[in-house]
């Protein structure tokens, strides 16, 4: 069984900053990619960032110069710096991750409980 535990949600006024991590732990060969997605209220889940394994990163545009998403191989963690926060930043925010169990079989993709984040105005 493979967990994913978010932490670094919060309350915090616009322009202001906040770092989200997220812990990979259990039954891991592998982890290929790892990203982080937010869904607020009567909107679908949308991908906010991912990085490989190797370190390429994609970004929403919404979110491009703002936040930056980084990870420790070493730790099976991924963060998610977060600056310049907007209120329309405000969202529950998911880690997911595409973690191999058994060697030389699919990664299955796994995702965390999510943090809220709520910037206001």
């Amino acid at each position: 069984q493979v967990q994913l535990v978010e932490s670094g949600g919060g309350l915090v006024q616009a322009g202001g900053s906040l770092r989200l991590s997220c812990a990979a732990s259990g039954n891991i060969f592998s982890i290929n990619n790892m990203g982080w997605y937010r869904q607020a209220p009567g909107n679908q889940r949308e991908l906010v960032a991912a990085i490989t394994s190797g370190g390429s990163t994609n970004y929403a545009d919404s979110v491009k110069g703002r936040f930056t998403i980084s990870r420790d191989n070493a730790r099976n963690t991924v963060y998610l710096q977060m600056n310049s926060l907007k209120p329309e930043d405000t969202a529950v925010y998911y880690c997911t991750a595409d973690v191999t169990v058994v060697p030389r079989t699919f990664p299955l993709d796994y995702w965390g409980q999510g943090t809220q984040v709520t910037v206001s105005s």
